[in-house]
């Protein structure tokens, strides 16, 4: 009868600790900028974007928190990741089908969009222009309503990167 009652007291303790545990991880706070992507179709080609997800947070964004002038990775954290399945004309000028680093280099007006050929790398501190597949130049454009968190869409012209009062739209065809 001992072992008996000391085999129900551990059990108990093991599912008490499994469920204070569970309480605990459902009151952790959300990550401050969770990984997030995008896929569909810009004209024939399957896009996908994947991203982190910085939030505004009553913080300035543009020239200060993200620096006019200087490579961004277009996110939080990791460097954003592109992928086409087919070649495909950004801005008119050929991207090869494949997987690239995104990164851009914000300005008030202007914003260099950049394909670069390392996907995988953690913000940009390696960032290295030698490697760059593609860039190209776009202008942002001003919102009226303000976007929380970074996010971006594909479309059938392209995709745009959207985060606090301001669109950076890139044709794709």
């Amino acid at each position: 009868m001992r072992k008996s009652f000391q085999l129900k007291s551990l059990s108990f303790m093991i599912v008490a600790l499994l469920i204070a545990g569970f309480a605990k991880a459902q009151d952790a706070k959300p990550m401050a900028s969770p990984r997030d992507s995008v896929s569909a179709k810009a004209g024939k080609a399957n896009i996908s974007i994947n991203y982190g997800s910085p939030s505004v947070r009553d913080r300035k964004v543009w020239g200060a928190l993200v620096p006019y002038a200087q490579v961004w990775r277009a996110g939080a954290n990791e460097a954003t990741v592109f992928t086409t399945d087919k070649d495909i004309k950004v801005e008119g000028k050929v991207l090869p089908a494949g997987t690239y680093g995104f990164f851009t280099i914000p300005g008030e007006k202007e914003w260099t969009i950049i394909f670069n050929k390392v996907a995988k790398q953690w913000g940009a501190y390696k960032y290295d222009e030698k490697q760059d597949a593609l860039r190209v130049t776009v202008k942002p454009v001003e919102k009226s309503e303000k976007s929380e968190r970074l996010v971006y869409a594909v479309n059938s012209k392209g995709f745009n990167l959207t985060w606090d009062k301001l669109s950076v739209p890139v044709s794709v065809k």
